[in-house]
């Protein structure tokens, strides 16, 4: 049974810690597990990468339309082939991430978005999106290291990002799970590994 999962959230929300998190449990169980994560997880992805996290300059346009071709391409080498093949994907980041970032932070149209992020995942979109939220300044807190482009961003923005999200899960409750992410590490793990293993026994 293919799977399609997805880490949403803000700044320092932990996504990344707990999609390895459930890659290794899923995988010590046996289960065919694929990590993954935006932008990047492919060669022209990674470059991407690079670029949207430390240009100086990039217009909010041009910033959207290389995410999005990122992701196509995460797509067709990454996501399609092993969802093809029954794997569990976990994606630390998708789609949700630009409507997020892209158009409710930045500004950028809705509209434009869904229908680009529609033509570059070919209509693909995650069974499960966990959702890690926390309060914007707590988030930025907890970065200590060199801050890229985005966490260099105003203390509004993140705001509205974050907004933004939950916005998008009260609109379809169903497939997203929203986690308090200031709740213990293992507490989280708990509540996500609930839900999964609520999916995998369907």
């Amino acid at each position: 049974m293919s799977l399609f999962i997805a880490f949403e959230g803000g700044e320092g929300s932990g996504k990344s810690t707990q999609a390895r998190a459930l890659y290794r449990r899923l995988s010590k169980q046996g289960l065919p597990a694929v990590l993954t994560h935006e932008p990047g997880g492919t060669a022209l992805g990674n470059n991407m990468r690079r670029w949207l996290k430390w240009a100086k300059e990039i217009s909010s346009l041009t910033e959207f339309l290389l995410f999005a071709s990122s992701r196509a391409q995460l797509v067709a080498e990454v996501i399609g082939p092993a969802l093809e093949k029954g794997a569990i994907v976990i994606c630390d980041r998708y789609a949700d991430s630009t409507t997020a970032y892209q158009g409710y932070g930045r500004g950028l149209d809705l509209g434009l978005i869904k229908t680009i992020n529609n033509a570059a995942t070919g209509g693909l979109r995650p069974n499960l999106v966990i959702l890690l939220d926390t309060e914007a300044e707590k988030g930025l807190q907890r970065k200590r290291s060199k801050k890229d482009r985005f966490e260099r961003e105003e203390l509004s923005f993140h705001q509205r990002v974050r907004e933004g999200y939950l916005k998008m899960a009260r609109n379809d409750p169903q497939r997203w799970l929203v986690v308090d992410a200031t709740l213990p590490r293992a507490k989280v793990e708990q509540i996500i590994r609930e839900r999964v293993s609520q999916l995998l026994s369907r």
